[in-house]
Parts: C-alpha cells; sequence; structure tokens
C-alpha cells in the first residue's frame, strides 16, 4: 500500500513537471520516470498507482477484520480472491509491458507485484476449504498447502519474473 502511495505521489510530480527527474530513478533500467510516462501506466484514464493504492486498501481491510474475529462469508472471500487474482494478472500485464515494451523498471511496480503475489498466496489458502471446485479439487488444493506446495508454485511465479527481467535487462 504504501509503495502504490508513493508511486501516485511520483505520478502527480511528473503531470505537475513532465521533465521532473524522480527520486526512484536509480538508472536506466530502474526508471520509474519512464514508467510512469508511459500509456501503459494509465489504461484506465488514471494511475494505476490508484487502482493499486484502492485495492490494498480493500484487502487490508477485509484482512482486518478477518483477524480480529469478524466472520466474513464466503461469497465475500471468493469475491476477493478473484478480484485479487484479477489485479494480480493486470499486474503481470503492466511488468511484461514495463520489460518488453518501456524497456525499464518502477521499483514501486515491482514492491506492489510482490504485495499482491502475498495477497493471493493468502487468499489462496484461507479459502483452500470453500474453493468452487469440487471435492478433489479441493483435496488436491489442501495436500498441495499441506506440503508448502502452493507457496513454491507463487515462488515459482516470482522467480519466472525475475528471470524475464534477468534476460531483457542483463544485455
Amino acid at each position: 500500500m504504501v509503495a502504490a502511495f508513493l508511486q501516485s505521489i511520483e505520478k502527480i510530480k511528473l503531470l505537475q513537471h513532465s521533465g521532473q527527474v524522480l527520486p526512484c530513478d536509480l538508472n536506466s533500467i530502474f526508471n520509474c520516470t519512464n514508467v510512469l510516462n508511459a500509456w501503459q501506466s494509465s489504461v484506465f484514464g488514471f494511475p494505476n498507482s490508484l487502482m493499486c493504492l484502492t485495492f490494498f486498501t480493500i484487502f487490508a481491510s477485509i484482512g482486518l477484520v478477518g483477524l480480529s474475529g469478524g466472520n466474513l462469508g464466503r461469497r465475500l472471500r471468493l469475491s476477493i480472491q478473484v478480484i485479487a487474482l484479477l489485479v494480480l494478472g493486470f499486474a503481470l500485464w503492466f511488468l511484461w509491458q514495463s520489460i518488453y515494451r518501456i524497456h525499464a523498471l518502477c521499483i514501486l511496480c515491482i514492491f506492489c507485484l510482490t504485495g499482491l503475489l502475498l495477497v493471493n498466496w493468502a487468499w489462496l489458502r484461507s479459502n483452500a476449504n470453500d474453493l468452487p471446485i469440487g471435492i478433489r479439487g479441493r483435496q488436491l488444493v489442501k495436500k498441495a498447502i499441506a506440503k508448502d506446495i502452493d507457496t513454491l508454485a507463487w515462488v515459482a511465479l516470482a522467480s519466472l519474473v525475475a528471470f524475464a527481467m534477468l534476460l531483457q535487462f542483463n544485455r
């Protein structure tokens, strides 16, 4: 949530002064300015960071309700998990765009992606008993969770993203 907030501030700075160099511009690869100036950073007409900030606020709020002992209904939990998966899909698309189209990475975007991977990992574990995938599917998911295979899968996804970055920028 903090990374999305900081990214929103950086986007506002760029809108006010288009030639400004941002503090998160470390070099030609880690260059938030190039990423935030690209059309992909405002796909829906407003900065993607505002969308990220909104969804992280929702995820955190619902997570706090659950942690404080509140009863979260099955439909709400599964709906939030679907939203988290959709946002993760969007974040992966945006990172792909950053790597292969924009040719720069935003450190704050990478933090947001990491947060989304953690949110999706947690919702999968939380909803394992209620997933609408049949009894066998739920048993498979529960076995995978018991053996931490789900964690390995999320780490593998993160490693695949990191590998794509290395391949593109290690030239």
